[in-house]
């Protein structure tokens, strides 16, 4: 599986159908607005907008996930901060929460082997950007969160067999004082270096078709 096999699939022709539907003025500026503001067509605005409804219920009175659980909106600069005050140790229990809610997501629609749409849920959802290198690597954004909560999150999104356990113990402190540690860590982790203010891994690699 690669970036290109996505690409591919956007280039063949698909089918439409066209909506018609009836809106006030208000919002009928609003949509014009945003238009002059990305300096797209409004149509595009619209389509962009009920793309939407593949990754989230947006109701009246509530946003929900797909799989009908409640959401709320926060500033990604407030969630950040927030999960740095936290312990490593907790860091990367909220990692594997959050990589267990969107591979709940994917499961539900038959797409849990499929990394590609993981990745399309997370830029929908706001998490960060898809973001892949010319070798295949899958640069994630440090925006998104801490280190460990970044490592966590991107190993059960890879790794989503009950049977494969991000070790609870790959601290900074336990690593560094544990030599046999860091070296389970960084066989099974494999950070790496691709691009500054992106964290990467070894095994975190779309394959070539």
């Amino acid at each position: 599986m690669s970036h290109n096999k996505t690409e591919g699939k956007n280039q063949q022709k698909e089918e439409t159908s066209v909506l018609t539907v009836r809106i006030s003025k208000e919002l009928d500026q609003i949509l014009e607005d945003i238009k002059n503001t990305k300096g797209i067509t409004k149509a595009n605005v619209i389509r962009n907008y009920l793309e939407v409804a593949k990754y989230r219920i947006i109701d009246q009175d509530s946003i929900r996930s797909i799989d009908d659980r409640d959401l709320i909106c926060i500033k990604k600069s407030t969630f950040r901060k927030l999960l740095y005050t936290l312990e490593e140790e907790t860091q990367i229990e909220y990692g594997l929460k959050f990589a267990r809610f969107i591979n709940d997501l994917a499961r539900l629609q038959g797409q849990l082997e499929n990394i590609d749409y993981k990745l399309d849920i997370c830029m929908h959802l706001g998490f960060f950007n898809k973001f892949i290198d010319k070798e295949n690597y899958i640069l994630f954004s440090n925006k998104f969160g801490p280190e460990k909560f970044i490592e966590a999150f991107v190993y059960k999104i890879f790794n989503y067999s009950p049977e494969d356990v991000y070790d609870m113990d790959f601290t900074t402190a336990d690593i560094e004082k544990d030599s046999k540690k860091k070296k389970d860590y960084l066989k099974k982790i494999g950070p790496i270096e691709r691009a500054k203010s992106y964290s990467a891994f070894e095994f975190a690699r779309l394959e070539e078709e």
